[in-house]
């Protein structure tokens, strides 16, 4: 099957991917009930298409924190990406940077930073462990490799019931590293087959409790962008204007921490008023169609991130597969605006929606 759009590209990694993998990759927390409703959510928003609009050229480019990306999606942070495919970040690096678009490369992931920047734009994500010392040679080692944000986790400091791995006992398999964890100050000698190897490093990995104490002491050490992953209510988001961030990302983690919250596009409306345009916002899950980023814009994004679609793509092509993900996307953006009568990402507002009751 030559795939058409994602969810093609969904049913083919499917068939492509170690059931271990899918499953890690598939699965949320508990009943799975909010990864199901980040995805549904979008289809009680409806589009107010307009007529007889002048755009014979549709423009899809705008900026995040600055910096200028071809269409208003990026690519999200997620871990063992080897799991789909073994040029892991490396390729969704890659692919994103050939997009015009940025990645942003994490704390879990198989390849160190530096392995996977090579020259691209990128951003990273942060997971806290163990201490500030090493929390800050993290930061460090990251923005050496010429990191652009510094996107701060914040809705993953306790470990979460999912209920997929608990049956399947997931672990890690031996080929699958965290190579951005070696050399900060953790327990490397546990990475020896003597002493256990990657399940007893893992199992020593103790996550440092974060408040906003944490987040004014990061802003405090760094000049470079932060953005803060996992707020979810307005109170949360007018607290990180409060206490100096870039931008936030609305993110319930891809539903894989607590089953039953809000979706996201359903918490972005309100964020979205309380921000004020103070600081950027930008939102993940659930993002399947060219349709779906245009409802986020309308609702106060400033751009979107997706996250399983592209791990998608890479399990069943590679970088090359990564980039038809985007791409399919990008095609899909450009039709949907052409005919709803949007001539520009940028001018997207409100009124081209409606939320069903």
């Amino acid at each position: 099957m030559q795939p058409i759009n994602l969810a093609d590209f969904e049913a083919l990694a499917h068939h492509r991917l170690t059931p271990l993998a899918w499953d890690y990759f598939a699965g949320g927390a508990e009943d799975e009930y909010t990864v199901a409703d980040n995805c549904a959510a979008f289809r009680r928003i409806k589009l107010r298409p307009r007529v007889l609009v002048d755009s014979p050229q549709r423009d899809l480019t705008t900026e995040v924190l600055g910096q200028p990306v071809s269409l208003p999606v990026l690519l999200a942070p997620t871990s063992h990406q080897r799991l789909a495919h073994p040029d892991a970040e490396v390729a969704t690096a890659a692919a994103a940077s050939a997009a015009g678009t940025i990645a942003v490369l994490g704390t879990g992931n198989h390849c160190a930073v530096e392995e996977a920047a090579q020259g691209h734009a990128f951003w990273f994500q942060l997971y806290c462990y163990e201490s500030r010392a090493i929390t800050e040679r993290i930061i460090r080692r990251a923005e050496a490799a010429g990191c652009r944000a510094l996107v701060i986790t914040a809705d993953a400091t306790f470990p979460p019931r999912r209920e997929r791995h608990i049956r399947s006992n997931f672990a890690l398999p031996p080929e699958v590293e965290l190579r951005n964890l070696q050399g900060v100050g953790l327990q490397d000698h546990l990475l020896q087959p003597e002493h256990g190897g990657m399940p007893a490093f893992v199992a020593s990995l103790r996550n440092m409790l974060l408040t906003w104490d944490e987040i004014d002491w990061m802003r405090s050490i760094t000049t470079t962008p932060i953005v803060l992953k996992g707020v979810m209510t307005a109170e949360d988001a007018a607290l990180a204007v409060e206490h100096g961030v870039d931008a936030i990302i609305v993110s319930n983690h891809g539903g894989r921490q607590v089953d039953g919250t809000l979706a996201t596009i359903e918490a972005l409306p309100e964020i979205a008023e309380r921000v004020g345009g103070q600081i950027e916002i930008l939102l993940d899950g659930g993002i399947r169609r060219g349709t779906d980023v245009l409802k986020a814009l309308a609702l106060g994004a400033k751009a979107v991130l997706i996250g399983r679609p592209y791990l998608w793509g890479l399990a069943v092509g590679g970088e090359a597969g990564v980039r038809q993900v985007i791409e399919l996307l990008r095609d899909e953006i450009e039709s949907a605006m052409a005919q709803l009568g949007q001539p520009d990402v940028k001018r997207i507002g409100r009124s081209l929606v409606t939320i069903a009751r």
